[in-house]
């Protein structure tokens, strides 16, 4: 797994994989060709290459990347509390898609795939968004937030899609690629 995500990790391991975390600095910049839909898939599969030449014969690198899309926009991951502020109001009271890529690879072939969640948040008051981005720090998440916390307690009424999708990692998506794996 090339993932610092501790969200990614609790998932994999949960599906019952055994796996060791091992991860290297990709630049995140998504050009300006790449539309909104593909960014998720296009950093997955750019930080999966960092690994090419590197595998051995039974090595699997998987990567992931996950990107927050509201009216447009790409919602990366917050610099700060002001920042994370505007993207939660940007958020607040609108239905969103969550898109995550996934990238297996193998020293023979490079599986991408990625999945789409439309969420539904309901409105926000400005003290929750306040509240959330005090106790909950939600620097490291696309688009500030994560589902299984408070904000996504409260303020999430409507998942059109997996859950796994929003929280970082499209379990049935990942089991469906191993399996496409040569034994």
């Amino acid at each position: 797994m090339a993932s610092q995500s501790p969200r990614r990790r609790q998932l994999l391991n949960e599906m019952g994989f055994t796996f060791s975390v091992q991860v290297k600095n990709t630049d995140e910049t998504i050009p300006a060709h790449i539309s909104a839909e593909n960014a998720a898939a296009y950093l997955a599969e750019k930080k999966a290459r960092a690994f090419e030449g590197e595998l051995t014969e039974n090595q699997v690198v998987i990567t992931a990347d996950t990107v927050v899309v509201c009216k447009g926009n790409i919602l990366n991951k917050p610099t700060d509390e002001a920042e994370a502020t505007t993207m939660l109001r940007m958020l607040s009271g609108q239905v969103h898609q969550v898109i995550t890529g996934v990238s297996l690879m193998t020293p023979q072939q490079i599986i991408t795939r990625s999945d789409v969640a439309k969420v539904h948040f309901r409105e926000l008051t400005a003290e929750e968004i306040a509240h959330y981005i005090q106790h909950y720090r939600p620097f490291d998440k696309a688009g500030a937030y994560g589902i299984q916390e408070w904000i996504g307690m409260i303020g999430i009424y409507k998942i059109e899609g997996s859950f796994f999708t929003v929280m970082g990692l499209p379990t049935h998506l990942v089991y469906e690629m191993i399996h496409q794996l040569p034994a």
